[in-house]
């Protein structure tokens, strides 16, 4: 019965303990616990050290285990034992995945771990089993943990409350813009993409020096040695009226370890601006000239987070369903020196239009969805860059706060020590005579403590210093110690009551960071859309040389990297050249002019300087068709840079048959990307060359035989772009139009030189005086003496005085740079003196001048 009783006094209490609540609140309050702990605990990063708690937990039991960078490798399964020990209360495959995730180079930019063994590859081969691999921490991870072991981070209890571990790194290293991250929480997502090291410290610096620091009154308040509170400094908010846009002019984009190019400078900076935008990454990729009209399209780097196999499975895919049908082979020769996919085309297709298709149907164009959100101060946020800037400062400003903190308070606690110390030696017989006639330890600290004024500490420290510390050495030491613990005490105290000089030190920090460990830029930001010319604003404006080679590799160089020479010189080697390969055209401009590429058909293509490949003295240079979009059976003949500003209103065309046509510039505004027709050829014609004119100026044409002729360019009536144009000069049987000058008014029609160069290296001045002005359509006068021993003219141009720099080029690519005051003036029906010495087999090519 009592039994009973009792039952039902329990049953009586529960009752009294259950509340009623609606199901609908129970649930939400519930599931926003769980959404709270997945977003805070597990996905995503907190901006401060841009780890995840399980990245930090791996870094952490590393350095923990001393598992450095100058340690020997450690089993990764050691690793992943001790975090699940310690830190990380869940399944050994999470901890394991970040752990690789964090070793592998094609998935961060900066690697933190650095293994040895399979961690995976790009074609999506998984690790081996964490009781294969092996790893410890990389170099750079060392400025993560940089100062935690001089309290400059609390430290919270693990989840068994049995040791404790940080609640974030110190992190000099700006690791969330570095590496970024990925990963989904509940109700929220997180995807920030990578950047480059050397370009966030620019950018840092540059917020520092701009920074407006409002001191508060409200300084430091923190225990000291001793126990009591103390305050000291001032503290400070960071401030900067920095734009995006100014930031952009340091971080130009992501910068993706996998490389390839971005696209559309105005998405960056709409993701840089509110945390979310698209930028369009592609694969790079290079067209080559491989034989007999056919072409290979090698592709050297991909997008981020893409499969290499499934993105060669998906090309093969498309040429078995033909989808795109010009493929007639596909390799991957990808091996340990990088990534290599050949695409081979069919003859005489057009290998851009097969590259723009496999940007199109396949992965080798992507968009990397932005969408930067982040924990500050344990708030999940969608992150500006300028918010994430400002709260790695906010952060570097925390942690060097924090670390001068323990330091002064450590030295402060040295200090007290020495002084007693110093007290001690003062009085070294009293002391002596005290401990001595003191009956125990603990008597022998009170009695210090009683008659010198010490505290138990200096007490303590006077009864643990040995004998050999009385010697006047020893007492030297003491003092000379005590002078340098007054100094870093004065400097401790400065740094918290000057926020300036913390700034600079962080300043100085991220300087020897990027030092360190700073590199180049792996990805290229192209600032327009895909397809669309890049904004000329962000292009620094300077000289460039123009190559061209009649197999169809074009450079551009800068005139600076050859040196002036002598007449009659060999030159240097300007390129290398493919066998049976030759320079064909060389033109000087400027990086934002816009180019027209003139085809031996009459087409025109557009580009502009800075679109040209830049590349060394001696490279031969990039497949024409990597900048233009030509047909198989086209080649590039004239190249006419033209000045923004300049007066020109015409382009003039002449043939190698005689013919001439003046066209109006405004016919060319609109060149469609696969070029448009600029001049009609007839059959048995080519195009010989092109000129931009102003309407009031003289055309001279110069076969190749010496013959030329000089008349108003006006006399060539202006015509529409698909015409062939009037006669310019009767030929003489087998002879040939080689070259056009533009004669400009002014001083260059008064002063003119006309300068006329053999392909055997034969050259000479002539005033432009001796070259009469006659009407279109006649024979003309001699204009050099062609003889066996000169060859036939190649190369013409009009000089003024001014004129300091001449460039040839020869078949073989070999340079020559001279002022052509060294050149001989001479009358027309000469034969002129050697200008360049050639080799057995070589001729001069083509001819320039920056000015």
């Amino acid at each position: 019965m009592a039994k009973k009783e009792d039952q039902t006094k329990t049953k009586n209490k529960v009752a009294e303990k259950i509340q009623p609540s609606s199901i609908i609140n129970e649930m939400e309050r519930s599931y926003l616990d769980y959404a709270l702990s997945v977003i805070v605990s597990r996905a995503l990063p907190d901006v401060r050290d841009g780890l995840k708690p399980v990245q930090r937990r791996i870094i952490y039991a590393m350095h923990d285990q001393g598992i450095g960078p100058s340690s020997r490798y450690q089993k990764s399964a050691a690793v992943v034992g001790e975090v699940l020990k310690k830190y990380h209360p869940h399944g050994d495959t999470s901890v394991y995945d970040a752990l690789v995730r964090m070793a592998q180079e094609f998935s961060l930019r900066y690697p933190l771990v650095d293994g040895q063994g399979n961690f995976g590859s790009l074609d999506g081969d998984s690790a081996a089993a964490m009781r294969y691999t092996e790893a410890r921490l990389a170099s750079i991870s060392e400025e993560l943990l940089r100062d935690i072991d001089k309290e400059t981070v609390p430290f919270i209890d693990n989840y068994s409350g049995s040791t404790k571990e940080p609640e974030v790194l110190p992190s000099l290293l700006p690791n969330i813009l570095l590496n970024g991250a990925s990963g989904i929480a509940v109700g929220m997502a997180t995807n920030i993409p990578p950047h480059n090291l050397n370009e966030v410290v620019d950018a840092l610096c540059h917020m520092i020096d701009t920074i407006k620091i409002d001191k508060k009154e409200i300084g430091y308040t923190y225990k000291t040695f001793d126990g009591k509170e103390s305050e000291i400094g001032q503290d400070f908010e960071i401030d900067s009226d920095v734009t995006v846009e100014k930031l952009m002019e340091f971080i130009k984009g992501p910068d993706f370890p996998t490389g390839g190019e971005i696209y559309d400078k105005e998405e960056i900076i709409k993701a840089y601006a509110t945390g979310k935008g698209r930028i369009v990454n592609r694969a790079r990729a290079e067209i080559e000239d491989i034989s007999n009209g056919k072409h290979a399209i090698i592709f050297t780097e991909i997008p981020y987070q893409q499969n290499k196999a499934r993105l060669v499975a998906k090309i093969a895919g498309l040429v078995r369903d033909e989808v795109i049908e010009d493929i007639t082979d596909l390799r991957d020769e990808s091996d340990r020196e990088g990534l290599r996919i050949v695409v081979e085309t069919r003859r005489n297709s057009r290998p851009q239009k097969v590259l723009n298709q496999l940007y199109k149907n396949t992965r080798l164009q992507t968009a990397f969805h932005a969408n930067m959100v982040g924990l500050i101060r344990g708030e999940p946020k969608t992150l500006t860059l300028k918010m994430i800037l400002q709260e790695l400062l906010r952060w570097r400003k925390d942690v060097f706060t924090r670390k001068t903190i323990y330091l002064l308070r450590k030295a402060r606690a040295r200090e007290h020590i020495l002084l007693g110390l110093k007290i001690a030696f003062d009085h070294l017989d009293e002391v002596i005579e005290t401990i001595r006639n003191s009956e125990s330890a603990d008597v022998a600290k009170q009695n210090l403590v009683e008659n010198f004024e010490l505290t138990e500490m200096q007490a303590q420290a006077i009864l643990n210093m040995r004998l050999r510390r009385l010697a006047k050495l020893e007492r030297e030491k003491i003092e000379n110690e005590l002078e340098e613990i007054l100094r870093q005490i004065d400097k401790h105290e400065t740094f918290l009551k000057e926020p300036v000089k913390v700034m600079k030190q962080a300043k100085k920090d991220f300087q020897k960071l990027k030092e360190d460990y700073g590199d180049t830029r792996r990805t290229t930001v192209h600032p327009g859309k895909p397809g669309e010319f890049a904004d000329e604003d962000l292009t620094q404006e300077e000289d460039i040389l123009i190559t061209l080679t009649k197999g169809g590799y074009v450079k551009r160089v800068k005139p600076q990297i050859f040196k002036s020479q002598k007449r009659g010189g060999k030159g240097v080697i300007g390129m290398k050249t493919k066998e049976d390969d030759y320079v064909i055209n060389l033109k000087s401009a400027s990086t934002l002019d816009t180019i027209f590429f003139f085809t031996a058909r009459g087409n025109v293509h557009q580009v502009r300087g800075f679109q040209l490949p830049e590349m060394g003295r001696t490279a031969r240079g990039k497949a024409i068709v990597n900048v233009l979009d030509l047909s198989p059976e086209d080649e590039v003949v004239a190249i006419v840079p033209l000045t923004k500003g300049s007066n020109a209103k015409y382009l003039t065309f002449a043939t190698k048959n005689g013919l001439v046509k003046r066209t109006e510039l405004s016919e060319f505004e609109n060149i469609r990307r696969g070029g448009i027709i600029a001049i009609n050829i007839k059959d048995g014609d080519r195009l010989a060359n092109v000129e931009a004119t102003s309407g009031k100026d003289e055309i001279i044409l110069i076969t190749e035989q010496g013959q030329s002729i000089r008349f108003q360019e006006k006399e060539a009536r202006s015509m529409g772009r698909n015409t062939s144009g009037v006669k310019g000069i009767t030929l003489n049987k087998g002879d040939q139009v080689f070259c056009m000058n533009v004669v400009k008014p002014g001083k260059q029609r008064e002063e003119g030189l006309l300068l006329t160069i053999s392909n055997k290296g034969y050259g000479k001045k002539t005033p432009l005086s001796e070259y009469p002005l006659q009407g279109r359509g006649g024979k003309g006068v001699i204009a050099m003496r062609v003889k066996e021993k000169t060859g036939k003219i190649t190369e013409s141009k009009i000089l003024v005085p001014e004129v300091e720099d001449l460039f040839l080029i020869s078949e073989e690519g070999h340079v020559i740079r001279l002022n052509p005051n060294e050149i001989s003036k001479l009358s027309r029906a000469t034969q002129g003196v050697r200008v360049m010495r050639l080799s057995k087999n070589d001729q001069v090519a083509a001819l320039a001048s920056p000015q």
